[in-house]
């Protein structure tokens, strides 16, 4: 891990905690999983700052290329859940992806679980 361990600015640290905070209307059992293992990880997280936040940490409305298990790149924006479009590439927060993602830099390989089983992601770019 690039920084050693994930980091949140404080907005969207206080806008995940609210989302999952809900997580027990969600009936999707992938989110529910996601949103468990994201909470357990906010328990260690870094907060900071908007004007400490490194540019290359994936935050709500980064713009993430990420390297998947068989090479292919693809590029997503994660969203709060009713800004949520797959169709322009837009993930919410509550999708196993965006969830795995969140708080990690440049360079990170996250190993995640996703439907189809536990697979390693890398985080190529991350822009506004």
């Amino acid at each position: 891990m690039k920084y050693g361990t994930l980091i949140i600015e404080e907005r969207d640290f206080d806008l995940l905690k609210r989302i999952i905070s809900l997580s027990h209307y969600y009936k999707d059992a992938n989110s529910k999983l996601s949103l468990s293992r994201l909470a357990k990880e906010l328990e260690t997280v870094k907060v900071v700052k908007e004007a400490d936040m490194p540019t290359d940490v994936v935050r709500f409305n980064s713009n993430v290329t990420i390297k998947l298990p068989n090479g292919e790149e693809k590029t997503y924006q994660i969203v709060t859940p009713e800004k949520s479009d797959i169709k322009v590439n837009k993930i919410s927060i509550l999708a196993p992806m965006a969830a795995g993602l969140f708080g990690y830099a440049v360079g990170d390989k996250i190993l995640w679980h996703f439907p189809a089983g536990e697979k390693e992601i890398e985080v190529i770019n991350v822009s506004s």
